[in-house]
């Protein structure tokens, strides 16, 4: 029983693994590619169907990181009361929302003025954790029937739009992608709460299929119909136009421009379409991956069970290759410390390459960061009596 346990909860890592993977492709390309600072990917009236699907798979990494980590705590949970359990994730989530603005936000920028600090999804995590050692207290139909009417009704809120500058500010942290002016400072919430701290509980209510008294079958019958009504529904919500995204789809010049409108839902903050064609495939291949087993999903699960790691390390090194790049090509240093984020650097119009070599950077990272995380991986398994690996 323990080593089906270990076989079932390394499918998990297998996941979260693909799409850290996934997710440097995003970052590789936001610092190399030329066209990432003329314009965004999703921009139909710019783009070309590559770069779109390029932009597009990486819509995964987020929610997946969000859903799994509630699913994470929930095995912690497995080792302790939940009074217990709260106050973990209490200090976890107090520990990501200052590592976003210390450390993560000086890889990302290679400064640590205050000026401006930018709240992305290490961010969300913590206050989704926060947030979670409040829920678990809840009944759990409560709590799952409350996540579930704000992941699904929360588009419901894109009209408001609060006039008083205080009001706007606050509604900004939980529904709004913008910036805020904090007097002497700005903050640009890329990843406003809502409904991102609701996905997080329904991860954690999901570990409960994954109890080791728990019958496979069942649960790999359960991921399916979970992930293909999911997946369904999005096509359902899509098509009729209606509800579940601020931009719909078009008609556009050409089929494959057409198809990326069909899929171009909105990230920030999450639709309810994004989240049904994100979370729903994870679910499937959740169903399907338990018994995947070869020398490639092995190096995935090793880069999957050290993801906090994985994400602090390969910005750094992203950006720092970005710097060689940009004063071999022309450029200083110092168009390379970013003020808000990389792509919005009015100097850096014109430095970058293209896609293939954005492609071929991408895959010398992943291979070099491997080793890197094997080490880290081996190194926290046979130091578990040293604390501060668990927030690492």
């Amino acid at each position: 029983m323990e080593n089906d346990r270990r076989k079932r909860i390394k499918s998990i890592d297998l996941l979260r693994g693909l799409v850290m993977v996934i997710m440097a492709l995003d970052h590789v390309r936001d610092y190399f590619h030329v066209d990432a600072f003329m314009f965004d990917p999703s921009d139909l009236s710019q783009t070309n169907v590559p770069l779109f699907w390029t932009r597009f798979v990486t819509h995964f990494c987020a929610p997946v990181f969000v859903f799994l980590a509630g699913t994470s705590a929930f095995f912690v949970g497995q080792r302790r009361d939940k009074k217990s359990l709260s106050k973990w994730l209490l200090k976890r989530g107090v520990w990501l929302i200052i590592a976003e603005i210390t450390i993560i936000k000086l890889a990302w920028m290679f400064k640590l003025d205050y000026s401006g600090i930018l709240l992305q999804v290490i961010w969300v995590l913590g206050v989704g954790m926060i947030f979670l050692a409040g829920v678990i207290h809840l009944p759990k139909k409560v709590g799952l029937v409350i996540c579930l009417l704000v992941v699904f009704g929360h588009n419901l809120l894109d009209s408001v739009a609060p006039t008083s500058p205080v009001a706007n500010g606050i509604w900004t942290f939980l529904h709004v992608f913008n910036l805020v002016d904090m007097g002497g400072f700005v903050v640009f919430v890329g990843y406003p709460m809502i409904p991102w701290i609701f996905v997080m509980p329904l991860g954690y209510y999901l570990g409960e299929l994954y109890k080791p008294t728990f019958d496979p079958a069942l649960r790999k019958k359960w991921l399916l119909q979970l992930g293909l009504g999911s997946t369904v529904l999005f096509f359902a919500l899509r098509a009729i136009n209606i509800y579940g995204d601020m931009v719909p789809w078009s008609t556009q010049e050409t089929l494959g421009l057409t198809i990326a409108s069909f899929f171009n839902v909105t990230k920030y903050p999450p639709s309810l379409q994004f989240l049904l064609i994100t979370l729903g495939p994870s679910l499937v291949f959740l169903a399907l991956a338990e018994n995947w087993r070869n020398r490639i999903t092995e190096k995935v699960v090793v880069i999957g069970r050290v993801p906090m790691f994985f994400y602090i390390v390969h910005i750094y090194v992203i950006h720092g290759l970005a710097v060689i790049a940009a004063m071999l090509t022309g450029f200083s240093f110092s168009d390379m410390v970013i003020d808000l984020w990389i792509t919005l650097q009015p100097e850096l119009r014109g430095y970058g390459f293209n896609l293939g070599v954005v492609y071929l950077i991408w895959a010398v990272l992943t291979i070099a960061l491997y080793p890197v995380c094997n080490w880290y991986n081996n190194y926290k398994t046979a130091h578990r009596e040293k604390w501060w690996l668990a927030y690492l």
